[in-house]
């Protein structure tokens, strides 16, 4: 994409869009700027153990992944700026609690609370902005920016904790609940404004989207997408080994300045995502989504056999397997985003990416997998795992390629 083609489709991004995109750098920078302290307070307030702290936060992540499966749906069928209000109102009111509750039951019932926005918020901002934009390549742009700035926003928001002297004080998890009234103010200031026909028309689209029933029967069918799922879970379980388990691996082995080294590993991350995503996106831009995928896919494998190989006391081993992994989280997380637009039909695209969001599933089961290996065998035999499982991804990834697509508008 040459910088002026990109100017261009900048300047086609509607007002709405870019709530969407700005919405979401604030609210994520805000959530990490108070979020790692949750565990901290957990155990120093209301006296939980670790095992109950996880505990916790398994069942209210796990919860929030399947309700986003449903919740797509209605998306479809009632609005998506509806479900965009109703996500944006459950976050004032979760943080809001979190910030002064004083009893065990409310803050763990807030904790539940708060981590449904990003679910309910999740797919229909996606389906909004492709349906925001009619250009494919805008679409695409709008989706690779929209990850950009998550993850600038995940990077700074703890910076700016730790700079504004929070250290993990309850109540200022009331200004999470403050950047969602922000959001929330921008959305009905920008919201549509349709003209009678504009309003029939939607109201008849929505009327042919399927209720969540025969939309499972739908998504049963539609065998190129649960393949591109299957791929996508197994591609999210390699990455989540770097957040759990090469942080158990690097414990147990006592590596020296492992504080420093962990630290520097999360920098390494967000720096390289950040850095190259908008390069390799220009370099890619003639790719195909699918020769994107391999692409990515095939620097994954890398990094892991890196990571098996290395020296558990090879600290810049660890950092430049870190960096290669990276690279390859930068093709991989906004293209899979792109082949899910392109997979979904107009009138289900919330439904796709809350089914998409199953594939977080992933994340959810690499602590419980990356254990037991650890446990049972070595972390070199953990990453020879991964490798194994990076290598089946791109054989699924393959094998919805060369399926013939039954889209669920022939169903």
């Amino acid at each position: 994409m040459e910088n002026s083609s990109a100017i261009e489709r900048l300047k086609r991004f509607t007002p709405l869009v870019w709530v969407m995109l700005v919405g979401n750098f604030f609210v994520r920078a805000s959530y990490y700027m108070v979020w790692p302290f949750l565990a901290v307070i957990l155990y120093e307030n209301y006296g939980l153990s670790a095992t109950e702290v996880g505990l916790l936060l398994t069942v209210s992540a796990t919860f929030a992944v399947f309700l986003g499966f449903y919740t797509g749906n209605l998306a479809d069928r009632f609005g998506r700026t509806k479900m965009l209000y109703t996500a944006v109102f459950v976050g004032v009111i979760s943080f809001s609690l979190l910030a002064v509750a004083e009893s065990l039951w409310l803050f763990a019932t807030s904790v539940f609370l708060a981590c449904l926005p990003r679910t309910l918020w999740d797919a229909p901002s996606k389906a909004l902005l492709t349906e925001e934009l009619a250009d494919a390549k805008d679409r695409e742009l709008a989706l690779h920016l929209l990850y950009f700035l998550v993850n600038v926003g995940a990077a700074l928001g703890p910076l700016y904790g730790l700079w504004a002297g929070l250290n993990g004080e309850q109540f200022s998890f009331i200004y999470t609940g403050i950047s969602y009234i922000g959001l929330l103010l921008a959305l009905l200031y920008f919201r549509p404004k349709l003209s009678e026909a504009q309003t029939f028309a939607l109201q008849s689209a929505a009327q042919s989207v399927p209720k969540f029933a025969k939309w499972l029967r739908i998504l049963r069918k539609d065998k190129v997408f649960l393949i591109v799922l299957i791929a996508t879970t197994l591609v999210y379980l390699v990455y989540a080994q770097c957040d759990s388990s090469l942080v158990q691996y690097l414990t147990r082995a006592e590596v020296p300045d492992l504080a420093w080294l962990i630290s520097s590993l999360i920098i390494a991350n967000s720096s390289v995502i950040i850095v190259c995503q908008f390069p390799l996106l220009h370099l890619m831009r003639n790719w195909r989504i699918e020769n994107r995928l391999y692409a990515g896919g095939v620097i994954l494998i890398i990094s892991q056999v890196m990571m098996a190989l290395n020296d558990v006391q090879n600290i810049w081993g660890w950092i430049a397997a870190m960096m290669v992994l990276s690279l390859s989280e930068a093709i991989m997380f906004t293209n899979i985003n792109v082949y899910i637009d392109r997979l979904a039909p107009d009138n289900l695209k919330a439904s796709y990416f809350g089914a998409a969001g199953l594939c977080s599933l992933g994340y959810a089961l690499a602590p419980i997998l990356g254990g037991l290996i650890l446990d049972s065998y070595s972390g070199m035999m953990l990453f020879i795992v991964m490798t194994l499982v990076s290598i089946t991804a791109l054989g699924f990834y393959r094998i919805a390629e060369l399926k013939p697509k039954t889209t669920a508008e022939a169903i």
